[in-house]
C-alpha cells in the first residue's frame, strides 16, 4: 500500500486517480503554502555596540525554522560634520528603513543606545514619524521586543526599556520581554553583564568596551525566543 501524506494526515493511494477522491478535505487540497514569519530587527547604533547585539539577535531568530530575519537601520539625524567631531565610525551597508515598512513584519525588535535613561533621539525621531501607522493601528497586535546599550551599570538598562514601552503601547503592539528565560545567565555575578528581563543589553563604558560573550549569548537567546513567539502568533492569526 502506498500512502500520500498531507499535513500529517495519511491518505491511502491505490492509483493516481485516488488523488481525486472527494474524501480528501478540500482545505488540504487547496491549502495555500505556509508563509515564513518575518522578523525585522530595527536599530540605531552610533559606535557599533547596538549593531553587534542586532547581528547576534538576527542569528538567534534565523535558528528557528520558518522564520526570516532582516536587519534595518533608522535614519541618522546628525550632520556628517557633527558625527566626525564625535568620532563616530561610518555607517555600514545595512539598509535604511522607512516607517511604513514596519507594517510588513510579523514581529519587530527595536534596538538603540540610551541617552539619559531613554532611547537615543535618532530612534525617537523615527518613531515620531509613524503617525500614519498609529492612526490606522497598522502595528496593533504585532509582537515587539527591545534591546539596548548603556554607558554604565546605572545608565539605564531598565529605564531605557521602560520608557520605550510607551511607544509600543500607543501602537497597540504586544511587548515580548525575555523575562528570566535566559536561565542562569540572568544571575551572572562574577562578570560585568548588561541586559535585563526587558531585553538584551551591553555596557559600552567609554566606548572601548564591546558586547561580551555572555551578552552576545543573551542577544542570540532573545532573537530565538522572540522568533518562537512571533511564529506562534502568526500561526494562530
Amino acid at each position: 500500500m502506498i500512502y500520500l501524506y498531507m499535513r500529517d494526515i495519511r491518505v491511502p493511494l491505490r492509483s493516481p486517480k485516488s488523488l481525486l477522491l472527494t474524501s480528501i478535505p478540500p482545505d488540504l487540497v487547496h491549502a495555500p503554502p505556509l508563509m515564513a514569519t518575518k522578523v525585522y530587527i530595527v536599530y540605531y547604533s552610533m559606535y557599533g555596540h547596538v549593531e553587534k547585539l542586532a547581528e547576534k539577535i538576527k542569528e538567534g531568530a534565523l535558528s528557528i525554522e520558518g522564520v526570516e530575519a532582516k536587519l534595518w537601520q533608522v535614519p541618522e539625524t546628525l550632520p556628517d560634520e557633527v558625527l566626525v567631531k564625535m568620532s563616530a565610525p561610518p555607517k555600514n551597508e545595512v539598509p535604511i528603513i522607512s516607517p511604513n515598512q514596519l507594517a510588513e513584519a510579523d514581529g519587530l525588535l527595536f534596538g538603540f543606545p540610551t541617552r539619559f535613561g531613554m532611547m537615543a533621539a535618532q530612534f525617537k525621531a523615527f518613531l515620531d514619524a509613524t503617525g500614519s501607522l498609529w492612526r490606522s493601528q497598522e502595528l496593533a497586535g504585532k509582537p515587539a521586543g527591545l534591546f539596548f546599550s548603556t554607558g554604565s551599570q546605572g545608565g539605564g538598562q531598565e529605564t531605557t526599556a521602560l520608557t520605550a514601552v510607551t511607544q509600543l503601547a500607543h501602537h497597540g503592539m504586544i511587548f515580548v520581554p525575555i523575562g528570566y528565560t535566559f536561565g542562569a545567565g540572568m544571575f551572572e555575578m562574577e562578570k560585568v553583564k548588561g541586559g535585563s528581563p526587558y531585553g538584551a543589553g551591553t555596557f559600552a563604558g567609554d566606548g572601548s568596551r564591546f558586547p561580551s560573550e555572555i551578552e552576545l549569548e543573551q542577544a542570540f537567546h532573545q532573537g530565538k525566543y522572540f522568533a518562537i513567539i512571533a511564529k506562534k502568533l502568526k500561526a494562530s492569526a
